[in-house]
């Protein structure tokens, strides 16, 4: 394939309504969840959000978000400023590192201009990792459904777990405590036949106060 093509290829891709979308979103609907999509009040603009679950679910691409790819070795030492011609070469040979990165099953990073698909990659994924941080101290809970997990022969498997998931968070999120009864408080019983806590007396003490007249 050539640049021109591969550029063309790379060009026709959406961010919204994908595929791998549309499967999870026909599947939540189809069992009953409610959803909005890519909601702009929210880091990163969710694919879909679940106020209900307080949940948001991300349905990412293998290739550009770098699924099972691991791109430390990428990651370029940050200098304010270079001096010395030594230091030129420390970069370059960090530059080079990233054509070392082996590929994923699922994401083929392509050898022409691999560098440049290295640093983009690198970046998604350092925006992803952010943009959950902050949704989890915001109180949402975040799930990430992967291309590679919704092909026909594991999509069924994927969806299901998925969908138990979601329950499971909503019943931990709903779960009630009771706490247990102090000793020294009053039982309901005993509480209905006291007297001046509440301002009226019981029969027992009405009859007692009589015959004390």
């Amino acid at each position: 394939m050539t640049s021109e093509q591969r550029s063309k290829n790379m060009a026709a891709i959406h961010s919204k309504g994908t595929k791998p979308e549309m499967l999870v979103r026909r599947w939540l609907w189809s069992r009953g969840f409610r959803y909005r999509l890519n909601s702009p009040r929210l880091p990163g603009k969710p694919d879909l959000v679940l106020r209900r679950y307080r949940t948001c679910i991300f349905v990412n691409g293998c290739f550009w978000h770098g699924h099972k790819v691991s791109l430390k070795a990428a990651i370029k030492r940050e200098q304010n400023e270079v001096y010395f011609d030594f230091a030129k070469r420390e970069q370059a040979r960090d530059a080079v590192s990233t054509l070392n990165i082996e590929n994923s099953e699922c994401c083929k990073i392509p050898k022409t201009n691999r560098e440049f698909w290295v640093a983009k990659i690198r970046r998604n994924q350092e925006r992803d990792a952010m943009e959950r941080m902050r949704l989890k101290e915001m109180g949402w809970h975040c799930i990430t459904v992967w291309e590679c997990e919704l092909k026909p022969q594991v999509r069924e498997q994927t969806l299901t777990a998925l969908e138990r998931t979601l329950h499971h968070i909503f019943l931990q999120d709903h779960a009630v405590t009771y706490d247990t009864m102090e000793e020294g408080l009053p039982m309901a019983a005993e509480a209905a036949s006291a007297k001046s806590d509440f301002g009226f007396a019981s029969p027992k003490e009405r009859l007692r106060l009589k015959n004390n007249e």
